[in-house]
């Protein structure tokens, strides 16, 4: 596999130079070859998991315009010289330790060049429309005949079967339709009042997150019987499984739960609140916390009232607590809080604008930038993986790719092509 670019993690809140960078190692998946027929977020945000952890990604991509985030801009990467590159960030934040294919499976060709790396391949992943592939002779009921060993992972928004299966899913659409708009911002009764979308597309995150942990099951079970499998990922089944106790909530009660802007159903005070300079968040969990923090505001006294001296209390009488509690919380600014209630073990925070995150000495510490030589736009930052591994570590072997920058390397190594048989084939508009 290719190591055209060096893993440069950033530990120690710098950026190390090439001398400090450690040996590659394998990685846990290196073992693996991926065949990523996926395109914007969640099915690439799952094959990027695989990537990381050491799998050979190819990522296969239309000719000429490849992967729609690629034109999702602005904003666009600067180049060395700081000018426009017209690489999207969005595309950056998906698509690290892949190589990029482009291949025009409309064309007989085409389809017989993906059924070719598919019988060289342990997993293909694709997001198109319930049975969008099968026309092009490329779902898994013909490809399981070619490698009876494929793992084949269709993301949809809605799944294979269902009244739904035929419609297409975007993540904004499914967090409204899945719930979790109806959880989120707060009660119409308020000013600002209304169903509000969670501020990345998490639905497709959390479904690229739930892919890769099915796919490596699929692996692990071919292991021992030898066979391949359909995963059928739905961006709706992922949502719904994710309202976790606010689901249950309903589920127990049959009242659906409502907007409560930051506060918690379950747990009060657990919220954000008001500071002389600002706002942080108050994350209590328990009667012990909350009469630390009463100490700590000059009021003792509210931890032994009996309408806040347990959380059952203090949930139900969280109309007349909150009130108090935003009125002391504005006499001291937010870094006062946070010290104080930090040396007394009550959990709280900071809001954090991400210029802030990005300059938090923890998020620092924990390399959570990196940056990668880019072909395209000198060096891009991107930001790291959160998994860590001590024997088997992610590595970063390849920025995220120009269109087609790998289609000659893979042909040739994983196919066997020779050269003048790749040129008649790009002549053509097949590659």
């Amino acid at each position: 596999m290719p190591t055209d670019a060096a893993q440069i993690p950033a530990n120690d809140g710098g950026t190390p130079s090439a001398s400090a960078i450690a040996p590659p190692r394998q990685g846990a998946l290196s073992h693996i070859r991926v065949l990523d027929l996926s395109r914007v977020l969640a099915g690439p945000w799952a094959t990027q998991i695989l990537g990381d952890l050491g799998a050979d990604v190819i990522k296969i991509e239309r000719p000429e315009a490849g992967d729609d985030t690629r034109g999702w801009g602005p904003p666009w990467m600067p180049d060395a010289a700081g000018q426009d590159s017209r690489v999207a960030a969005y595309y950056l934040c998906a698509n690290r330790n892949k190589r990029s294919v482009t291949v025009d499976i409309a064309s007989a060709e085409g389809q017989a060049l993906i059924r070719q790396l598919v019988a060289q391949s342990d997993v293909l992943v694709e997001n198109f429309k319930a049975g969008g592939l099968a026309r092009y002779g490329l779902d898994y009921a013909t490809l399981k005949d070619v490698n009876p060993r494929l793992v084949y992972c269709s993301i949809t928004g809605f799944g294979q079967t269902g009244p739904y299966a035929a419609r297409a899913g975007y993540d904004f659409l499914v967090q409204g339709l899945g719930g979790l708009m109806s959880v989120t911002g707060r009660p119409d009764t308020e000013a600002g009042g209304g169903p509000m979308k969670v501020g990345v597309a998490l639905t497709d995150i959390l479904t690229g997150l739930y892919a890769a942990n099915a796919i490596q099951a699929a692996l692990a079970a071919r292991a021992h019987t030898g066979r391949g499998q359909h995963v059928d990922m739905a961006l709706l089944d992922v949502q719904v499984a994710c309202l976790a106790n606010q689901a249950m909530n309903y589920l127990a009660t049959g009242h659906s739960p409502g907007r409560l802007g930051n506060a918690h159903p379950s747990i009060v005070p657990y919220q954000d609140f008001p500071t002389a300079d600002g706002y942080m968040i108050l994350a209590i969990g328990n009667d012990g916390q909350f009469a630390r923090f009463c100490e700590e505001a000059g009021r003792p006294d509210l931890a032994q009232d009996a309408r806040f001296a347990t959380n059952r209390a203090r949930v139900e009488h969280r109309g007349e607590l909150i009130p108090i509690l935003r009125h002391l919380t504005t006499a001291r600014t937010t870094a006062q809080w946070i010290a104080a209630l930090e040396s007394r073990a009550v959990p709280c925070g900071p809001i954090n604008a991400i210029e802030q995150v990005f300059q938090d000495p923890q998020v620092r510490a924990r390399g959570l930038r990196i940056d990668m030589a880019h072909a395209q736009a000198g060096t891009v930052p991107l930001v790291a993986s959160p998994i860590r591994l001590s024997d088997t570590p992610v590595d970063y072997r390849l920025p995220p790719p120009p269109l087609g920058a790998h289609t000659a390397d893979v042909l040739s190594d994983v196919l066997g092509m020779a050269p003048d048989a790749i040129d008649a084939l790009r002549a053509r508009g097949v590659i």
